[in-house]
């Protein structure tokens, strides 16, 4: 009958090295001790004995010298039952072979699957009970309690022991892959950060020195025309007006390093159809009403994450089969819709929403640019998201 094997083992841990040199320790310690007691008390097949005890040895140190006994099951068996053989012949000259059987069991349910493992150990100490009886005349009840006694010490051992070092793998892969979260959050977390001061720097910039600066030149402009073509100070003024010209470019360069890597490489229109494209869930369509415009990038960046926050809401919580942005340029402003076909919510007791993504985090956005945010939704109705905002009254420069 073919045994089926356990897998191959896993590296040894510290504590398997020192279990295993313990099993190694015992066996040997076992076998000297019974050769010495048949030498020392001359039994009448001592030579037999010792010859016994030296091939069980030899059997035990090839099999654990073997390299292919702990890569290959098969082998594992084969090496076993050579041991097993060598074990019974030893325990037909001498009782004291008796003692090789705890060693054996643990040896048994090492190398077989758990339930072969049992029954190996089972025939073990039935084996050692009957080589006791061939032995001895007198029948004691420690004649069977020892062996069975010490198989179900191993028993129970061995399944204490694997139960152990099933909860310890377990919580390994646990304290793993809690590290991997926290270093995956720290990440989220640190790019946040930066995409939040490069949008700070980028609005600081705009709202002082780019505004600063045209200021400046309006104000250079006027005085230049104030003056009479032949006043000395016109060259000066137009020199000034000149160099806050090209400040106020440089300025807005900056502003346009600084926005979000979404706006980094084409428009608004653009990065909300590549937002609607890579959308998990619902299908999502973009649509463009009206003649586009450069918007400030400030304008660009809030109606970019109003976008990307509602559409993560739908994406979350409505349960939509479909849903619709449009982006609408008029005359003197710029309107986003956010429309689904979800099951809606009563706006009224709407939560907070995390991480930015709530309803509080679109309108302080939109309200920052004076502009208006609105929100219609039922239970059942789906839902729209609007935010309108004002155009700027000064003309903005298309980028080269």
């Amino acid at each position: 009958m073919a045994i089926s094997l356990s897998p191959a083992p896993r590296p040894l841990t510290p504590v398997s090295r020192v279990l295993r040199l313990c099993l190694h320790a015992l066996l040997l310690g076992l076998l000297a001790l019974a050769a010495g007691r048949a030498v020392t008390d001359s039994a009448p097949h001592a030579g037999w004995v010792v010859a016994a005890c030296t091939v069980l040895a030899a059997v035990y140190a090839a099999g654990v010298l073997a390299p292919s006994v702990h890569r290959s099951p098969r082998a594992g068996a084969v090496w076993l039952t050579a041991l097993g053989a060598a074990w019974v012949g030893l325990l037909a000259v001498s009782p004291d072979g008796l003692w090789i059987a705890f060693p054996l069991y643990f040896l048994e349910l090492h190398l077989l699957r758990l339930r072969w493992g049992i029954a190996a150990v089972a025939v073990t100490a039935c084996a050692a009970i009957g080589g006791f009886l061939a032995h001895s005349s007198a029948v004691t009840p420690g004649t069977f309690l020892g062996p069975l006694l010490g198989g179900a010490v191993a028993v129970a051992t061995v399944l204490g022991y694997q139960a152990l070092y099933r909860e310890s793998e377990r919580r390994r892969e646990l304290i793993e892959e809690l590290i991997a979260t926290r270093a995956e959050l720290a990440a989220a977390e640190r790019d946040a950060g930066i995409l939040a001061e490069r949008e700070r720097l980028a609005r600081e910039i705009h709202d002082t020195l780019a505004q600063g600066l045209s200021s400046i030149q309006l104000l250079l402009r006027a005085a230049e025309r104030s003056l009479p073509q032949d006043a000395p100070a016109l060259e000066h003024i137009g020199r000034a007006r000149e160099a806050a010209q090209e400040n106020l470019a440089e300025a807005r360069r900056f502003v346009r390093a600084l926005t979000p890597p979404d706006l980094e490489h084409g428009s608004l229109a653009a990065a909300l159809e590549r937002l609607c494209t890579a959308a998990p869930g619902p299908r999502v369509r973009f649509c463009l009403s009206g003649v586009p415009r450069v918007l400030p990038t400030p304008y660009e960046v809030a109606l970019l994450r109003i976008a990307q926050s509602a559409l993560a809401n739908v994406v979350r919580h409505a349960g939509a089969g479909r849903a619709e942005i449009t982006l609408t340029f008029m005359d003197t402003s710029v309107t986003l819709d956010i429309v689904d076909d979800g099951e809606g919510f009563d706006p009224s007791s709407a939560p907070s929403g995390e991480g930015g993504f709530g309803l509080p985090a679109m309108r302080s956005r939109a309200e920052s640019l004076g502009g208006l945010f609105t929100v219609e939704s039922a239970p059942g109705q789906g839902t729209a998201v609007a935010v309108t905002l004002p155009l700027p009254l000064e003309p903005v420069e298309v980028p080269s």
